[in-house]
């Protein structure tokens, strides 16, 4: 058992026991899951924008990538109260080397903690059918070096089509910075008691009345 398969078992049963005390849940790696396949009463859990890094057996070439596919299969046993998850990491073959060999991907324990909050909150909604809350969308510390590059993911090659979180990120970004400008000249425009106003109100009636003492029509010489 790997390093990284320890940390997803052990954060997975802490979040778990306090999410689902009553019930009692496993994960077990599975890497012959494919999407979609689903045994009668289980349901299927896609998560498509995790971040990762992979390291070369091979040339040793290390990479940073914000594609990792990882599919959840899993199903809950009421009368028992057991549940039971099976989980796939997609890899992704080395583009230096050119090697056929897959490698996995490994996670920092931060990414490994939203990446379960995730899972969970479909479980809650599939499974308890509850209101899940929101899910987190995590992006790489690094930022991508270039497109996703299909040919060396196993996701895609096995017909998954995953987007590229930055750039959705990116353009809900964008959208929110675009309306928080115009708030913000709204403000600008319509705010007739701010500072800036008061002084622009200010410097008006002085003006106003150095011009009426200026042309005042004088009583005598």
């Amino acid at each position: 058992m790997s390093l990284t398969t320890c940390e997803w078992k052990k954060v997975f049963y802490e979040k778990m026991e306090v999410a689902k005390p009553a019930d009692s849940w496993e994960l077990v790696m599975d890497p012959n899951l494919k999407p979609s396949e689903l045994a009668p009463g289980w349901k299927q859990y896609l998560e498509q924008h995790a971040s990762g890094r992979f390291h070369c057996s091979w040339c040793w070439h290390t990479w940073q990538s914000a594609n990792v596919v990882i599919l959840f299969h899993f199903c809950l046993d009421r009368a028992q109260r057991t549940g039971s998850v099976r989980m796939r990491v997609f890899k992704q073959l080395c583009y230096e080397c050119g090697t056929a060999r897959l490698d996995e991907s490994s996670m920092l324990e931060e990414n490994i903690e939203s990446l379960v909050d995730n899972l969970i909150s479909s479980l809650r909604e599939q499974c308890y059918e509850e209101d899940g809350g929101q899910y987190r969308i995590h992006v790489a510390s690094r930022p991508d070096r270039g497109p996703h590059r299909s040919e060396f993911c196993e996701a895609c090659q096995e017909g998954i089509v995953h987007w590229k979180p930055s750039e959705k990120l990116l353009e809900e970004e964008a959208s929110y910075s675009d309306g928080s400008k115009w708030k913000a000249l709204a403000g600008l425009d319509y705010n007739f008691f701010s500072r800036r106003w008061c002084i622009l109100w200010g410097a008006l009636c002085l003006l106003l009345a150095y011009l009426q003492f200026s042309f005042r029509s004088p009583d005598f010489f």
